[in-house]
């Protein structure tokens, strides 16, 4: 194989470096869900000078998980700033150092609030590490494995999520010991603050530097060089060098437009250059389908399903969930090149949406059934919860991510990369804030609320299809591959 579609092996650290971004979001992103059990509770039992958990009441424990999607919306808004003042390897630093002090916060938190300013500062690092991951690995990348590299954001996602439900599974136990919930954070923190201590070995995006500088060529081959072996950048065959040079007309994509500076979000916004809005349309309705395909929201509900269908292995259905999700995420690894993007996120759009139909209809016909046990339909809600995963893991979980830069003019992509994460993380937070209102509105009331109809529960998976249909049909008609 040649180096322009070969990592060395200095690449491949680069690489694992970076993707310990998308890591600490999926980790964050579950992290108190799996402790809820042993956090709420009333304080009675000091250890180690701190409380082995803290008075949460349904509203208090809503409220200090929500504060990460307001850290990450705060984040991802600044991350095209950062990403241009200080470089993408200064800004993973920064991501990073908002993570790891965040975790460590978490982790010695004693009261509540506490526990929430430390939840913020992760989300504050989680959402500019979310907008610069899948955007560097694009830039490191060259074109013939891009794509390939590019499912490594959502991977490290996953993995993230998978890692926390085992460590949460074990250190929520009474087995476990007072206070040994606060080690989950202690690992997110240590694997963060390593993170940050890696950042003055790794490299600056090449294609960020050219972009910059008209003098950065040398500096940028002696890059690509490192990453991608002897044979290309510097002493190299500029023509088969795997990513931009100097003659590229990517290589400086802002000098059209009268100088070296990238595009900033305001500017996309308000002034949105021609050749910048079917990017931006495209990815705004990207990210709103991934969200409100109600993935969050399936995940959340599916603990409730599932064990009454598998009551004896109920503590370990979320992790069973996120497995699939993780085993789901590697073969877009190896189809994405082969099916192409726009395929492969539409079978998994189409899986999605049959998938929630489904679903709606047996949650229906189980609450009407009025059991509290096992029933025919909550086995197919059960099944259809886990075809929901899958379609969502192969293709409407790793592409918008991969979309950012292939579909974007560099000297926008990051202010693009800004905006439709951070519309991703608004749109996750009116998810999570709106299911169970909705839910509710939809079936007549609130379980145990006399004019509550159980079957008509699962209505509020029909919006999410609809929405989903909606959103990507843009997607399918707008994008030209």
């Amino acid at each position: 194989m040649s180096s322009a579609e070969s990592l060395s092996l200095y690449g491949w650290l680069v690489i694992g470096w970076i993707t310990a971004t998308p890591f600490s979001y999926g980790y964050h992103i579950s992290v108190l869900n799996q402790l809820h059990s042993v956090l709420a509770c009333e304080p009675s039992l000091v250890a180690n000078n701190l409380p082995t958990c803290f008075e949460l009441n349904d509203f208090t424990f809503s409220a200090v998980t929500s504060v990460f999607n307001l850290g990450g919306l705060l984040g991802s808004a600044q991350a095209n700033v950062l990403m241009e003042k200080y470089g993408r390897r200064g800004t993973a630093r920064i991501s990073a150092g908002f993570t790891a002090l965040g975790s460590a916060i978490m982790g010695l938190s004693g009261s509540v609030a506490i526990l929430g300013v430390g939840r913020f500062m992760t989300g504050i690092g989680s959402g500019i590490g979310i907008c610069l991951a899948p955007l560097y690995i694009a830039e490191i990348a060259p074109k013939t494995i891009a794509s390939t590299l590019g499912v490594l954001t959502q991977l490290g996602i996953v993995l993230g999520i998978f890692l926390t439900q085992i460590l949460g599974v074990y250190f929520s136990s009474p087995d476990a010991g007072p206070n040994a919930w606060r080690l989950v954070l202690f690992f997110s923190f240590a694997v963060a603050f390593i993170q940050v201590l890696m950042t003055g070995f790794m490299v600056e995006s090449p294609r960020y530097l050219r972009s910059k500088s008209l003098r950065a060529g040398e500096e940028a081959r002696a890059i690509e060089t490192r990453i991608w072996g002897h044979g290309h950048g510097v002493g190299g065959d500029s023509a088969t060098s795997p990513l931009l040079e100097e003659h590229d007309p990517e290589a400086h994509p802002a000098v059209p437009h009268g100088n070296l500076s990238a595009l900033t979000s305001s500017q996309v916004l308000f002034k949105t250059p021609a050749d910048v809005r079917i990017p931006l349309l495209l990815m705004c309705c990207a990210m709103i389908g991934q969200q409100f395909s109600g993935i969050n929201a399936v995940l959340y509900y599916s603990n409730d399903i599932l064990s009454q269908a598998l009551p004896e292995l109920g503590k370990y259905v979320s992790l069973g969930i996120t497995i699939v999700n993780v085993i789901m995420t590697f073969p877009p690894i190896f189809l994405i090149e082969k099916l192409g993007r726009k395929s492969l996120l539409f079978f998994s759009v189409a899986g999605a949406i049959v998938s929630l139909t489904v679903l709606g209809i047996a949650l229906n016909f189980a609450g009407a059934a009025g059991s509290t046990g096992p029933t025919a339909w909550t086995t197919v809600s059960s099944v259809f919860i886990v075809f929901f995963v899958m379609s969502f893991a192969t293709g409407l979980g790793p592409v918008p991510f991969i979309m950012i830069s292939e579909i974007s003019p560099f000297y926008a992509v990051s202010a693009l990369s800004t905006i439709s994460l951070t519309l991703n993380w608004l749109s996750n937070f009116c998810v999570s804030l709106l299911f169970l209102p909705l839910r509710n509105a939809l079936s007549g009331g609130a379980p145990g609320d006399p004019h509550h109809d159980p079957g008509k529960v699962g209505r509020v998976f029909w919006v999410f299809a609809v929405i989903l249909a909606l959103v990507m049909s843009v997607v399918w008609r707008k994008w030209r591959t």
